[in-house]
């Protein structure tokens, strides 16, 4: 991989607005991968989830328990940390995406009834953080800086 591509995957701003999206899209996607693949919080581990996903029609149920699970767990600790945040939101953008029109869209938009509203706003912060960048505070700050972008001011 160039190191000019490097740099475009790490460059990002110097904007809170970043790193709010980050710690609390972060911490509630690692929180949900964890229900899906440990049980953690009440949630059904990985062969729970993979049975619900697979009684869904999302086949084979493993593999995408596992693809969903894992994305969400790492990506959100990927965020938390402002670490590869862009490739980490487009990871978690396309999950919610799946989420959202496999699961939540016939249920109309409210959560009350299992609607899509907050999966689309957790699309929409994680499709502004492929746009933005990790912002302040970001190891991608920090990387892209020693990498000579010259952005050295988030940390």
């Amino acid at each position: 991989m160039s190191k000019a591509l490097i740099q475009r995957v790490l460059t990002t701003d110097n904007s809170l607005s970043s790193l709010l999206m980050r710690l609390s899209a972060g911490a509630i996607f690692a929180a949900h991968g964890a229900q899906k693949l440990f049980g953690s919080f009440g949630g059904g581990g990985l062969e729970g989830t993979a049975q619900w996903m697979a009684s869904i029609g999302l086949q084979p149920g493993y593999l995408m328990a596992l693809a969903a699970g894992s994305a969400e767990f790492f990506g959100g600790i990927a965020l938390l940390l402002g670490l590869l945040t862009r490739p980490a939101a487009l990871a978690l953008a396309m999950t919610m995406l799946v989420a959202v029109i496999t699961v939540h869209l016939p249920n109309g938009l409210f959560m009350s009834n299992n609607g899509y509203e907050f999966g689309l706003a957790l699309l929409a912060i994680t499709g502004a953080l492929v746009l933005n960048g990790g912002g302040k505070l970001s190891l991608d700050s920090m990387l892209s800086a020693r990498l000579g972008n010259g952005r050295s001011d988030s940390f």
